[in-house]
């Protein structure tokens, strides 16, 4: 099975003043319990592992807010499946880089 690289945000409506910081970081240590590649960015969270490894770690990922009290969530998920070469997040930055 090939890689895939996927790009999730998770936005928790909390309705109380607050930053969301302890929300993302504990997303972050859920999605890095996970058999990935992970890169926390200022916007979002790139993945990059199995297809079937991936979908299991957004759906935990998406899970956290409501177990942190959220009673709203919001998840945007992207996913890059490549089936003719290797797909891999250093692949995706170098392919840019060099055109630059």
């Amino acid at each position: 099975m090939s890689k895939v690289v996927a790009e999730i945000v998770v936005v928790p409506f909390t309705g109380g003043p607050g930053g969301l910081s302890r929300y993302v970081a504990s997303v972050e240590n859920t999605l890095r319990s996970f058999d990935l590649q992970v890169m926390l960015t200022p916007m979002g969270t790139i993945l990059e592992g199995e297809l079937d490894e991936v979908l299991q770690a957004l759906r935990a990922a998406h899970e956290i807010p409501f177990s942190m009290g959220a009673m709203r969530v919001a998840t945007s998920i992207r996913i890059d499946d490549r089936r003719d070469r290797e797909l891999t997040i250093s692949g995706k930055i170098r392919s840019v880089e060099e055109k630059m």
